[in-house]
């Protein structure tokens, strides 16, 4: 198949699943073809089967902001008309699910464009139930030929805040279980806890500082941060403030996270709401058991106890207790860590995941060449 990806070429989730998507397409012989603002951060081009094709957007004077979406759209429709794509499959809602319908329907006359949207998470449960965003957010899930959520949990919320009717299909979120491993051996002399995400305040990085504290009256230990956003400032001041400078490592956004990830030993992710937990999955596919909290989709990805603990958003102490567990008890380490892996081989391995999205496109394309007008009423 040709098929066109846009994703926000940024270190969010959402941004990395589609771009390990579209190489793993690639791999299995599919021509893809990135349509995006800038190139995606964890994009390799080298495959003759990727193209990157960039959506250049003009600055007026009369224009306050850039009208990103109508440079997409029409960016896309070029993309797909030049170059045959098959189907078009966006991820996150807003905006790139409203420009594939502007694509759609500016080659509806000589020739029919799938869209399939996947959804992530925030593009659902904070932007698209924005008063502001809710209508064409709305109008623009249900104009897709095909839905998918990254978790149950995602697909349930869908429902409930949009009433939609449609068909969302879930499909998990993947990891490459070849590319990212286990190391036979740690070279790090302390006990090592990391954290990766976007700084953004969900993310609740400073909650990390603060476990740390905790587990380090027990045990020496360091704190690896990875990442940036509005958060770094305040958790860096934070560290100041507690005296830790010389036990967190503030390492900004690092694009091969499978060769940082193994010589962690835990992961801390204590965020208020994650859709999924991608970073989770990695660190469990290098058999790093994750830290969590009980919320959104992570119960999909980690059994309590058995790959990885999960407690409740804000619950300090209890991740503490937790991470110290873990560092206290080299026979329950072994356990957990073998069990991460197992579960990242064996639910949610590239080599599992991407057939099913194979199938759905294939799914989509066999719906019939008829173009359906828009049915959905504001």
């Amino acid at each position: 198949m040709k098929i066109g990806i846009t994703c926000y070429p940024t270190f969010g989730g959402s941004g990395i699943v589609a771009t390990e998507l579209g190489q793993e397409l690639a791999a299995r012989g599919h021509q893809v073809h990135f349509i995006s603002y800038a190139n995606p951060i964890r994009l390799d081009t080298e495959s003759e089967r990727i193209h990157y094709h960039e959506v250049e957007v003009t600055t007026y004077p009369l224009f306050q902001f850039p009208p990103y979406t109508l440079a997409l759209a029409s960016r896309m429709a070029e993309v797909a008309e030049c170059y045959g794509l098959d189907l078009l499959h966006v991820h996150y809602a807003i905006p790139h699910s409203v420009s594939a319908e502007l694509a759609r329907q500016m080659l509806a006359p000589r020739r029919r464009l799938p869209v399939v949207t996947t959804l992530h998470g925030t593009d659902i449960t904070l932007v698209g139930a924005d008063r502001s965003y809710f209508p064409i957010t709305r109008f623009s899930i249900e104009q897709s030929d095909g839905l998918t959520a990254v978790s149950e949990y995602l697909r349930q919320r869908t429902i409930e805040v949009f009433g939609i009717e449609k068909p969302v299909e879930v499909i998990h979120n993947f990891v490459n279980c070849e590319l990212y491993k286990p190391l036979a051996e740690k070279r790090r002399s302390r006990k090592t806890l990391i954290h990766i995400s976007n700084f953004r305040p969900v993310k609740q990085p400073l909650d990390c500082i603060r476990i740390l504290e905790r587990v380090i009256e027990t045990v020496d230990a360091e704190l690896l941060m990875v990442g940036d956003g509005p958060e770094r400032g305040p958790a860096e001041m934070l560290t100041r403030e507690l005296g830790l400078e010389q036990y967190v490592d503030f390492m900004g956004k690092q694009g091969r996270i499978e060769r940082l990830l193994p010589h962690a030993d835990v992961l801390l992710l204590p965020s208020q709401l994650e859709a999924f937990g991608l970073a989770a999955l990695e660190a469990m596919a290098c058999g790093v058991p994750p830290v969590a909290t009980r919320t959104g989709g992570l119960p999909e990805v980690i059994t309590a106890g058995v790959d990885g603990f999960l407690e409740e958003a804000g619950d300090i102490e209890a991740m503490a207790a937790r991470v110290l567990e873990l560092f206290t008890d080299a026979e329950r380490y072994r356990r957990m860590s073998t069990a991460a892996r197992r579960t990242a081989v064996e639910r949610f391995s590239s080599s599992l995941v991407i057939p099913r999205y194979e199938a759905f496109y294939a799914r989509v394309l066999s719906r019939g060449t008829a173009v359906r007008p828009p049915t959905v009423q504001l």
